[in-house]
């Protein structure tokens, strides 16, 4: 398909769940540009740093762009017909449970349905598995004990209109920066509303909050059965909707009030003070709304977790309200659209349930599908376990990197290379774990895929392609459809466009749907290729063209669901859950940390798009580990140390941050970075393949480690103009900058060439001019290679961590170096007073640097708004306004001493 240069088009941004719209404009030069959609009723403009920078990331800078068979270029023919025949032949072999697909809420809904209809309608095992059983699956699973189905009862407005919002476990002003700046505006137009966060770390999210519950590692559940036991002891519950509407609340109650407002408090970590301050505000506030995310499902109780919040919303008839309810937040652009699908290994298509044998004929029917899988399949977790142990023989991985996201990531990857036959379809050509595929196949990428994603609040949005197809690359749709064919299901994958996938799921939604299932979007039964293409961003349920109609009429939609009862289950009432609250230790002598995982504001799961960008690699250029400072001193860490973190199961180097904002006993660091970016960084070798007993969602914010000092003798800092791969250094991480890479380095050992090191990690040629420093009793070293009037690399080595700009450094990389002055310059480490240094990168969205504000607030700008103005910083986006306010707090102390 041929893309229309010089135009702007709709499209979805692919990173979270908050599902922002983007207007992407290709020039006729080619050149890309992105801004927010100002009429998507998701974000209505706003975007976050990541969104804003994704016009950087579309380069095909490291695509794979053919198929390959170990790694010899192929065509799609050769390739597609031994995935095929790979597959049939173990399916024959071993039966159709020896062969697995392991998925991706980074796919859009129509690749989706088409590969668990495949595996699930045809293959006949439900061996298919997503990434999403690791950030959602016990929200999942909490929605259905409770609700009966998977329902997200409210929508983004109800945000605004809360008078309480209560943030569990999510750093919402880095993760879902854009739902962050709704709230906070709508604070700023309702001063009275409250805002509590209950996180361990005090993250920048905590800036907003009027209460800060700073818990211990999984007391949630404690936290949130001690709330329903003192809602009933205080008369603080809607006995008129539990009585008409539910059932289960006597045994619920009962069970919640085994412990005290002391055991709770021991329990969670908190004082029976803000106990009592929190549940107070809690039962006082008839609109609230209850956010959670990673924190509350990434946990071995994530769903007892997920229905103890939900426990408190029913018994107080906060639910699918305006300004009230439970609300998870997502983490991928398509996990809900994958939900939908069914494209979870204990799922049926349309929300319908595999253990059912009504919903398994009536989906058979529907496909005319020979073999409806009859039981659930292996769980993320599982499906790996049973790949080392044999019993999955053929795997296929789309569009995710389970070497670096699953958890016991070493075990994993052993197993995909020890398996006999892999599968990935990926649009990069290096990563962690397309290195062990035996078949590589290139599929599109954001801004070449067409098809819908749905978000958070059920908003269904068009992903729109304005790039075309490079080399050979396909849509992942198309690609699984050609493996049907060849398997001998042609008649079913027929498809000739995504129009025709997205009509057969909005059918199959409202197939024999008498209202007994939420999901169903049947108003798009036989939509058309202009239908599609036109298709406006729209809230499920949308049961017939006459709810559609008046949801495009009215603007956007606000579908809540449960304000009057009528859930999904047998008796159309909500099931309380009875939890106990079980306190783990899993700490001990030898791993006294309680290791917590998670993201960064301007990176994205395994970096393989977020590395691209310069812009967003300079915020945190380095894997990390925070650590309280009493923690530091009673392990020899100092800030800035290179430190080694270790669980039973592995080890990763990383920089130690020392900060107040985590909590004393455990230690956070993010998941993001890889063996592409870092020597030592792939953080989930840490964690355990420890799994909630109801969703499988893997425990990864709970985990045994210690950590000690790495006794680094050497210090480095490097810009280099290709991408380094530094060997020779125990520590080492890569970040993309303007003109090439920067380059963090430390050497157990100092005795090195540190001139031949240099030659090799700049890659120099023969001729290249060089000038250094050395000062050996001292331990300084710095080189610099010029090519011409071009810096090559620059290397600065030190005993201890090496002081020097940045952002100076790497901006060399790009200017223009004649005289012999700016050369010197560069050895020197530091920059002259006519080229002021902005300092290390603090709003991404604008390059501004902490230096720039420095200045500003010296000139005046003491405030967030103020700076707004004389810099942009904090304008767009604003997940930087929370630094910004520190630094300017910081800076007005220093002039009034």
């Amino acid at each position: 398909m041929e893309i229309d240069a010089a135009r702007e088009v709709r499209t979805t941004c692919p990173y979270c769940g908050v599902g922002c719209g983007v207007l992407a404009k290709v020039a006729a030069d080619g050149e890309v540009s992105v801004r927010g959609d100002p009429d998507h009723p998701a974000n209505f403009g706003r975007l976050c740093s990541k969104g804003s920078a994704l016009a950087e990331t579309i380069d095909l800078d490291g695509r794979l762009l053919h198929p390959e068979i170990h790694g010899r270029r192929t065509g799609w023919g050769e390739a597609l017909d031994l995935v095929a025949s790979t597959f049939s032949r173990t399916i024959a072999e071993h039966g159709a449970d020896a062969v697995a697909f392991y998925v991706s809420g980074q796919l859009l809904t129509e690749d989706y349905y088409v590969a668990n209809k495949l595996m699930k309608g045809f293959i006949g095992s439900a061996n298919i598995d997503t990434n999403s059983r690791l950030c959602m699956a016990s929200s999942v699973a909490g929605h259905r004990r409770a609700f009966g189905s998977d329902t997200v009862p409210g929508i983004y407005e109800d945000l605004e209109l809360a008078d309480l919002i209560v943030l569990v476990g999510s750093n919402l002003a880095w993760c879902h920066p854009v739902l962050y700046q709704r709230i906070a505006a709508a604070r700023e137009k309702r001063p009275e509303m409250k805002i509590v966060l209950i996180d361990p770390r005090r993250t920048v999210t905590a800036d907003i909050a009027d209460m800060h519950l700073a818990i211990a590692p999984d007391g949630d559940v404690a936290l949130f059965t001690g709330l329903l036991a003192w809602l009933g002891r205080h008369n603080a519950l809607d006995r008129s909707y539990i009585a008409a509407h539910t059932t289960g609340f006597g045994q619920a109650l009962f069970a919640a009030s085994k412990l005290d407002l002391a055991g709770i408090a021991a329990a969670a970590g908190l004082g029976e003070d803000e106990l009592g301050r929190f549940y107070s505000l809690f039962a006082a506030t008839a609109k609230t709304v209850t956010v959670y995310s990673q924190g509350v499902n990434q946990s071995s109780s994530g769903t007892d977790k997920v229905n103890a919040i939900i426990n408190c919303h029913l018994a107080t008839g906060r639910i699918g309200k305006p300004g009230a309810g439970p609300f998870s937040v997502t983490g991928q652009p398509n996990a809900m659209g994958g939900r939908e699908v069914g494209g979870m290994a204990n799922m049926l298509a349309a929300h319908m349930e595999i253990e059912n044998p009504g919903h398994r004929d009536r989906v058979q029917r529907f496909w005319n599908a020979p073999a409806v899988a009859q039981k659930p399949g292996l769980k993320a977790v599982e499906m790996f376990q049973a790949v080392a142990g044999g019993r999955i023989k053929a795997l296929w991985i789309m569009a995710t990197n389970p070497v670096d996201s699953m958890p016991d990531a070493d075990a994993v990857e052993a197993a995909i290379k020890a398996c006999p036959f892999v599968v990935v379809s990926d649009m990069l050509a290096s990563t962690d774990t397309v290195r062990h595929a035996h078949v590589r196949l290139p599929a599109a990428a954001w801004g070449e895929k067409d098809g819908t994603v749905t978000n958070s609040e059920r908003r269904v949005s068009r992903q729109r392609a304005f790039l075309n197809l490079p080399g050979d690359a396909r849509p992942d749709w198309w690609i699984v459809a050609e493996v049907g064919k060849r398997l001998g299901f042609g008649s079913a994958f027929s498809y000739l466009s995504p129009a025709e996938i997205f009509a057969e799921h909005a059918e199959l939604s409202g197939f024999e749907n008498d209202g007994a299932r939420d999901f169903d979007i049947g108003a798009y039964v036989g939509v058309n290729a202009d239908g599609y293409k036109d298709l406006a961003p729209f809230q499920w349920p949308a049961r017939s063209v006459e709810e559609r109609d008046a949801q495009l009429r009215c603007g956007p939609s606000s579908i809540r669901f449960f304000a009057d009862g009528n859930f999904y289950t047998p008796n159309r009432k909500a099931r309380f859950i009875a939890i106990r609250p079980a306190v783990e230790s899993r700490t001990n002598p030898d791993n006294p940390l309680i290791l917590n995982t998670g993201r960064v504001r301007d990176h994205w799961h395994t970096m393989t798009r977020t590395g691209k960008s310069s812009r967003l690699s300079q915020h945190i250029a380095e894997p990390f580990v925070e650590i309280h400072p009493a923690d530091a001193g009673r392990h020899g860490i100092g800030d800035a140390d290179i430190v080694r973190v270790s669980s039973p199961r592995g080890d990763v180097l990383v920089r130690a941050l020392v900060t107040v904002r985590q909590r004393q006993g455990s230690i956070f660091a993010p998941m993001h970075w890889t063996d592409q970016f870092a020597a030592r960084g792939r953080l989930d070798t840490l964690t355990a393949p420890l799994t909630d007993p109801v969703s499988g969602q893997p425990a990864l914010k709970h985990v045994a480690a210690r950590i000690e000092k790495f006794a680094a003798k050497a210090f480095g800092f490097a810009v280099v103009r290709r991408k380094p791969v530094p060997a020779a250094a125990d520590y080492w991480a890569a970040a993309k900058c303007e003109g090439g890479w920067r380059v963090e380095l430390a050497f157990a050992d100092d005795d090195i060439d540190w001139a031949g090191f240099a030659g090799t990690l700049f890659g120099m040629s023969a001729g290249a001019e060089i000038l250094a420093y050395h000062d050996r009793n001292a331990g300084q070293h710095r080189i610099a290679a010029f090519d011409g009037q071009r810096l090559t690399g620059a290397l600065f080595v030190a005993p201890g961590p090496v002081v020097v700009s940045r952002g100076w450094a790497t901006r060399q990389l790009d200017e223009i170096h004649t005289s012999p002055r700016e050369r010197f310059r560069i050895v020197a480490g530091r920059a002259g007073a006519d080229r002021p240094d902005a300092g290390a990168t603090i709003c991404s969205c604008f390059n501004v640097g902490v230096n720039q504000i420095v200045a500003a607030v010296a000139a005046g700008s003491t405030t967030v708004e103020a700076m707004g103005v004389a810099l942009k910083a904090g304008t767009n986006c604003g997940s930087c306004r929370s630094e910004i306010r520190a630094i300017i707090q910081a800076n007005r102390v220093e002039a009034a001493e």
